[in-house]
């Protein structure tokens, strides 16, 4: 039992396994874009991972991979995908990372989801997922059209006001759907790490699809369908850019699960 004190504070954390010293860096692996929204929400995550993994012993650091140096490139915990529907579905096919959890960062193809690949998640809401959404939106109010979204800048529930707060003034733009996004696969790796203190991919790969809960600050312990997409709620919003409600609304059966496809028949 090791005890830390920081402000009067006594936080106790028991790891026989491991041990409070002993140290743990993780690797995560990104191809995609180095700029834009997806880029500064992975920065985010890696962020707030190593601000809370500095109590624990960790480190976490992003390791960008080019696309065609990936085949060469070995993937220890994780592989974070923002690009095109082709490659993504390529490298998800590849026998080097069936035991390697890929993480679709900014994809909504309906296609990635029928796949249904074992070894593939979605973090982003579907296409399916959005239109079902708005279908539940119009069914109540038939006059009010509306967008859906997985995130919103105003959006205040569940700590999202300080997670909005948090990325506004560490990145110095308001966050988007993409943002969250990055953020939050990046950031789930993260806290299953702490949860588990496991950090293989094969480990991982089996725990995102069993195990996972994480806290998106979206309500509810996110975890990820048979079809690899993560439960989430999602935001309506107006021409005004206005919150308007949380999906799925009231009175539909099913709760998250109203929302796009939830298994791979």
């Amino acid at each position: 039992m090791n005890h830390v004190k920081k402000y009067g504070i006594v936080l106790v954390f028991v790891w026989p396994q491991l041990g409070f010293a002993e140290e743990i860096d993780v690797t995560m692996h990104y191809v995609g874009p180095t700029e834009g929204q997806v880029w500064l929400g992975v920065q985010q995550g890696i962020e707030e991972a190593n601000l809370q993994g500095g109590f624990l012993g960790q480190k976490y650091q992003l390791e960008v991979v080019e696309p065609e140096a990936l085949e060469t490139t070995d993937i220890e915990t994780v592989l974070l995908l923002a690009t095109d529907d082709e490659f993504t579905m390529k490298v998800a096919q590849t026998d080097k990372y069936a035991a390697v959890p890929i993480i679709n960062l900014n994809s909504t193809s309906d296609k990635l989801r029928e796949a249904c690949l074992p070894n593939l998640f979605h973090v982003t809401p579907s296409e399916q997922m959005r239109a079902d959404a708005l279908a539940q939106w119009q069914e109540k109010n038939p006059d009010k059209p509306a967008k859906a979204q997985s995130w919103h800048q105003d959006f205040v529930k569940f700590a999202a006001r300080q997670l909005n707060s948090r990325f506004e003034k560490n990145q110095g733009e308001e966050m988007s759907d993409d943002a969250w996004a990055g953020w939050a696969g990046t950031k789930m790796i993260a806290d299953s790490v702490v949860q588990t203190m496991q950090y293989d991919a094969a480990f991982m790969l089996n725990h995102l699809k069993t195990d996972l809960v994480f806290d998106g600050q979206k309500g509810d312990n996110a975890n990820f369908r048979e079809n690899g997409q993560l439960r989430q709620i999602l935001l309506l919003v107006d021409n005004d850019n206005k919150i308007l409600a949380e999906a799925p609304l009231r009175g539909f059966k099913g709760g998250l699960d109203s929302l796009g496809k939830v298994t791979c028949k």
